[in-house]
């Protein structure tokens, strides 16, 4: 069974407060295993997980839904969910200390490379001087988006700032970029409106956009940190059903899964 959430973050965490007593603190170690994802890839892939592998695994398999990046962490913490599916690790270490929270990585799935999109220009270095570039508002993905930007010349940023980068970062702003934050989920929609916006990759694929064709700027995959993992609470690793899920997540299978569909614009991990 799979269950979509598209709420605000509130109405989220009501639901996913509401399914406590389908998780992990009363599942057992062979019952239903219920997984938070957002829609793409993520529930793609678990999709497909649920319709072709997990019977033959004995993996019983339910997906949740959610639009946001806070409340799957959250109903993970406290117990609605087993396990989740949509962040990287950087992502999953902020939350952790912002929150006062104990989720771990279980293991790498895939990469949802980040891109720059833009309607009136090709190349980034193209940009026009004074644009306004869109960049997501959350802690570590608005770090990564100016990195981004900063490996293709357009900005510079003090050294070693990394995934916690901020535009007061900025050093070097030759074309007088104004940096605007935005929630994630918004950049898409506010692409009118923007000169360029950097976008994560779900919510690109969600838009109708191809991370692999309509970027103008790719981030690479080569010693890139933000492949996404497989998370549960501290302690629930050697968790059976986690643990069957996670052979399934790294299977040849699903490896050939992601790599068809997609077709670039996400990429299945080469180890694990």
């Amino acid at each position: 069974m799979r269950t979509r959430v598209i709420t605000a973050v509130a109405g989220a965490l009501a639901l996913a407060t509401g399914l406590t007593a389908c998780g992990a603190d009363s599942a057992g170690a062979d019952g239903e295993l219920v997984v938070g994802a957002t829609p793409t890839p993520a529930g793609e892939v678990l999709t497909y997980i649920q319709q072709h592998l997990a019977k033959k695994a004995g993996l019983d398999l339910r997906i949740t839904e959610f639009t946001d990046y806070n409340t799957p962490n959250t109903a993970l913490q406290e117990g609605s969910l087993d396990a989740n599916l949509y962040q990287h690790t950087p992502y999953l270490e902020n939350f952790n200390k912002a929150k006062d929270t104990d989720l771990v990585p279980v293991t790498e799935v895939y990469l949802p490379p980040m891109g720059v999109y833009a309607k009136k220009t090709d190349d980034v270095s193209r940009l026009r001087s004074g644009a306004t570039v869109g960049v997501p508002n959350d802690t570590t993905n608005e770090g990564r988006a100016l990195q981004l930007l900063a490996s293709r010349g357009v900005i510079g940023l003090k050294k070693g700032v990394g995934s916690t980068a901020t535009p007061e970062d900025i050093t070097s702003n030759p074309k007088k970029l104004t940096v605007k934050p935005l929630d994630p989920a918004q950049l898409p929609r506010s692409l009118d409106d923007l000169d360029a916006a950097v976008i994560n990759n779900n919510y690109a694929l969600d838009a109708g956009l191809s991370p692999k064709k309509d970027a103008i700027l790719l981030e690479s995959p080569k010693g890139n940190p933000y492949n996404n993992v497989l998370a549960v609470k501290k302690g629930d690793k050697d968790d059976p059903r986690v643990k069957k899920l996670a052979e399934l997540l790294t299977s040849p299978e699903v490896k050939k899964f992601i790599a068809e569909k997609y077709e670039g614009s996400v990429l299945p991990v080469e180890s694990g």
